[in-house]
C-alpha cells in the first residue's frame, strides 16, 4: 500500500470497504455486493477491474484468485487480508478493518497537508521574493528564473520521488529495501513496525478462529501484514513448526516481536484463549501506531517549518554581511 499517497485516494478506498462490509455485513452475497457497487462505484476508474474479479467469481473462482486476475488493482496487503477473510469466513470483518485503516490514514494525510501548508507557502514566498530586488534592479528576467526555479523545482522533483518510492505497487524487492530503510528513522519506523504487528495479529486470529491450520494461518497472517521482513521470518519457521516447536517459541526468538507480543501470544497459546490474546495485541499495536503516526504529522510539519525559518534567517544574514562589506569597502576606498 502507499504510505502517503493522497488523502482523497485513501477516502475512496475507504469508502469502498465500507460499502462491502455494510452490503456482505447484511447478508448479501460478495458477488451481488461487487455487481451494485460496480453500477454506480466510489472510482469510476475501478469498474473494469470490478468487472474482472465478478468475472472469475462468476466462473467459480475464489476472491483470491478473481483479485489476482484482476491485476495491481489492490495493494498486496488488501489481498492478502482479503485472503484471509474469505478462509475464515468473516469477509464483512475484514472489509471493516481496511475500512477503518484507510480512513485513520486519510486522516492522518489530511493533517499533514494541513500541516505543512503554512511552511510550502512560507518557502515559496521566501525562494521567490530574496531574488526579487536584483531583478527590479537589472530587468534580468533569466537569472532570476535560474536563481528560483533553481531551488523550487528540485524540491518538487524530491517530493515526487518520495510519493512514487513510497507507492504501494512496486515489487517484493523494492518493498523490503523501503522497509529496511524506513526503519531506522525516528518515529516512522516504529510507527510502520506496530502497524504491521496490528495486521498479522488481525489476520491471525481470524484464520485461528476459522479453524486454519496454524502453518498456514501464520503463513497468510505475515502476507497481510505487508511488512516483507515478517513475511520472510515466518516464511523461514515451517521446518522448525514441521519438527513440533509451536510459534510461541519461534516468536520469542525473533527479535522481529516485541516482548509485549511474545508474552501475550505464550500465554494465549498456553492458556487456550489465543484468539482474545491476538485481539487484545491488535488493538496495541493498532493504537501505538496511530499515537506514533499521529505525532509525526504533528512533528514532521514543524521541522520543515524550522529548516525553511533557519534558510530565511542565513538569507537576511547573507544579505545583511554583504551590505556591510560593500559598504566598508566604499569608506576604505575613501582617500
Amino acid at each position: 500500500m502507499a504510505w502517503f499517497p493522497a488523502p482523497r485516494q485513501f477516502e475512496r478506498r475507504a469508502a469502498f470497504y465500507e460499502q462491502l462490509a455494510q452490503l456482505t455485513g447484511a447478508g448479501v452475497p460478495l458477488p451481488s455486493a461487487l455487481e451494485m457497487i460496480q453500477r454506480n462505484p466510489v472510482v469510476r476508474a475501478d469498474r473494469p477491474a470490478l468487472r474482472r474479479v465478478l468475472a472469475h467469481l462468476g466462473g467459480g473462482g475464489t476472491l483470491a484468485e478473481a483479485l489476482a486476475a484482476a491485476g495491481p488493482w489492490l495493494p498486496a496487503f488488501d489481498v492478502a487480508l482479503l485472503q484471509a477473510g474469505e478462509q475464515s469466513g468473516r469477509l464483512p470483518e475484514c472489509f471493516q478493518l481496511l475500512a477503518r485503516h484507510y480512513a485513520a490514514v486519510a486522516q492522518l494525510g489530511r493533517d499533514l497537508v494541513a500541516n505543512l501548508a503554512y511552511p510550502v507557502v512560507l518557502l515559496h514566498a521566501a525562494v521567490l521574493l530574496f531574488p526579487f530586488p536584483d531583478l527590479f534592479l537589472t530587468g534580468d528576467f533569466g537569472t532570476y528564473a535560474a536563481r528560483t526555479l533553481g531551488v523550487l523545482l528540485p524540491f518538487y522533483a524530491a517530493a515526487l520521488l518520495v510519493l512514487y518510492a513510497l507507492g504501494g505497487r512496486h515489487s517484493e524487492t523494492w518493498r523490503g529495501l523501503l522497509e529496511v530503510w524506513v526503519s531506522g528513522l525516528p518515529v516512522v519506523g516504529a510507527a510502520r513496525r506496530a502497524q504491521a504487528l496490528a495486521r498479522l495479529a488481525s489476520a491471525l486470529e481470524a484464520l485461528i478462529n476459522a479453524g486454519v491450520g496454524i502453518i498456514e494461518a501464520w503463513r497468510i497472517a505475515a502476507r497481510a501484514s505487508g511488512s516483507p521482513a515478517l513475511q520472510r521470518c515466518v516464511d523461514a519457521w515451517g521446518p522448525a513448526l514441521q519438527r513440533g516447536r509451536t510459534p510461541a517459541e519461534l516468536v520469542a526468538e525473533s527479535p522481529l516481536f516485541p516482548e509485549v507480543f511474545a508474552r501475550l501470544y505464550s500465554t494465549g497459546e498456553l492458556t487456550g484463549r489465543l484468539d482474545e490474546s491476538l485481539l487484545s495485541l491488535a488493538r496495541l499495536h493498532q493504537d501505538e501506531a496511530a499515537r506514533k503516526f499521529k505525532r509525526l504529522a504533528e512533528w514532521l510539519p514543524r521541522l520543515f517549518y524550522l529548516a525553511v525559518m533557519l534558510a530565511i534567517a542565513w538569507k537576511i544574514l547573507a544579505f545583511w554581511t554583504g551590505y556591510f562589506r560593500q559598504v566598508e569597502d566604499v569608506i576604505n576606498s575613501v582617500p
